[in-house]
């Protein structure tokens, strides 16, 4: 009976969240049917286990969702997110359209700057540059899926994403782990999205069908009430507060556009490996710090000082193009509360269950999985990922019941924690954009298509080269290690 209370919770919070219904109410109830089934008390699990858990989360991570959504709504109103989309189409032009779309929004996310930031504004330069080359608009989707969600997420090493955060607490790790196979594996999923979407682009041709989609309408798709619900889940940015604040009229040029997305990066690189390493943190052994140690924290605060700083030089150079700063503030602050609670409420349903004496059967057969803790790994990540339609939801969820066994594990066959920290964030990354998806829907809306239309292709660029990746990383890592 306790299995199928957690059959039954999963299958109520999946199906009700997939009909629009907010996980904030949905995961404690889901919790509690999995904990009745059990026969194990109810406000016991609620008030100690499932908000323990989800307050955990929030204090571990809140500072790279608030700091991340202020960053990204920055860029977004200093219009340095347009001018660097702006100078692809310059640069590369209609006769490249897909080129341009994808690697302005890796460009950006890269950076640090959220995908729902990325995602309104790419879309409609993606849609101008698409009519021009009378490309279909069903291929918009799957274009800007590749560049802002797929390999900059999970696969370049030092990505700011929190999916790449999340591992780094559990395995003791930092953004850079295994940065050769985070390469490798960002590269096949580059090559081969592309390679599908000019397959796709020549049939088109061939077949003479042009552009013939609607106007992307990003006002429409940040007030609808179904795409924030699934949206907040799934990333750290709030759409409903994409159009707050005030926009500059006067674009800034592209290196002051690029400069903050630069500072990311050589922050993050520094703190990384020669700052942190270098000081003195023996007191977070202390109670009052939580008895906790560098490795545990220094990957997240690596991040935070990273945004932080790239923060203040965009103010600093770009004050005179936020006309309304403290509205842009306050938009890109709340922007980063609801997307917290909501996915620290998918943790909170996940302890619940790892806690229960069923889930007993759940980790025996996933770590009994033939090929290993790797596999077994990848295995747990994507189908927690897929259920959650939370790609930082179910990695959390997975790593929060395994990831202490994971570590045992690891020591026990000689594995290294930046390979179990790369193989989880691709798996996470994988199967995470199924239908349901809040960043699936989001793009849809904005991209004025539908599931009917572009899912294939989103499917093929967002899945298919990301398992495939996956299976790279984990058999080069078998056979060398982590590099």
């Amino acid at each position: 009976m306790g299995l199928f209370g957690i059959l039954l919770g999963l299958g109520l919070l999946v199906w009700l969240a997939f009909r629009g219904w907010s996980v904030l109410g949905l995961a404690p109830v889901a919790a509690l049917i999995a904990a009745a089934f059990s026969g194990d008390p109810l406000l016991a699990n609620w008030t100690q286990t499932f908000m323990g858990s989800a307050a955990g989360f929030i204090a571990q991570f809140f500072p790279l969702f608030l700091l991340g959504a202020l960053f990204g709504k920055l860029m977004d109103d200093t219009g340095s997110v347009t001018a660097i989309a702006n100078f692809m189409t310059d640069k590369l032009g209609p006769a490249r359209s897909v080129l341009a779309v994808v690697l302005a929004g890796a460009l950006v996310t890269y950076g640090g700057v959220s995908l729902f930031v990325a995602m309104f504004v790419i879309a409609p330069m993606g849609q101008a540059l698409f009519r021009a080359a009378e490309i279909p608009n069903r291929l918009l989707p799957a274009a800007v899926m590749l560049g802002t969600t797929t390999f900059t997420m999970s696969a370049l090493p030092g990505s700011p994403a929190i999916q790449n955060a999340i591992p780094m607490p559990f395995f003791g790790t930092t953004p850079f782990a295994a940065p050769g196979l985070g390469f490798i594996a960002a590269g096949i999923m580059l090559g081969f999205g592309l390679w599908w979407l000019a397959r796709a682009e020549a049939a088109a041709r061939r077949a003479g069908e042009g552009f013939s989609g609607s106007a992307a309408s990003a006002s429409s798709a940040a007030h609808d009430p179904l795409v924030r619900e699934r949206a907040t889940v799934a990333r750290e940015f709030d759409p409903a507060e994409i159009e707050h604040g005030a926009h500059s009229t006067h674009l800034p040029g592209i290196g002051i556009a690029l400069l903050p997305l630069i500072v990311v990066m050589l922050v993050n690189l520094t703190m990384s490996l020669l700052v942190l390493p270098r000081i003195d943190t023996s007191y977070l052994a202390e109670l009052r710090w939580g008895e906790t140690s560098l490795a545990s924290v220094g990957g997240v605060w690596s991040v935070i000082v990273a945004l932080s700083a790239a923060i203040l030089v965009l103010f600093v150079f770009n004050r005179s193009r936020l006309p309304a700063l403290r509205e842009t503030v306050d938009a890109g602050l709340n922007a980063s509360a609801l997307p917290v609670i909501s996915v620290a409420s998918l943790v909170g349903f996940g302890a619940v269950v790892a806690s229960l004496p069923a889930f007993e059967m759940v980790r025996d057969w996933v770590l009994g999985i033939d090929g290993g803790p790797l596999v077994g790994l990848a295995l747990a990540t994507n189908v927690l990922s897929a259920l959650t339609g939370s790609a930082s939801g179910g990695l959390t969820i997975a790593l929060g019941a395994l990831g202490e066994t994971y570590m045992q594990l690891a020591a026990t066959y000689g594995i290294d924690p930046a390979l179990m920290h790369r193989v989880a964030v691709i798996g996470a990354g994988s199967l995470d954009s199924l239908p349901h998806n809040g960043a699936v829907v989001t793009l849809l809306a904005v991209c004025g298509a539908t599931h009917k239309e572009s899912y294939f292709d989103i499917v093929m660029v967002g899945i298919v080269g990301a398992l495939l990746a996956l299976v790279v990383v984990i058999a080069l890592g078998s056979a060398f290690g982590s590099f």
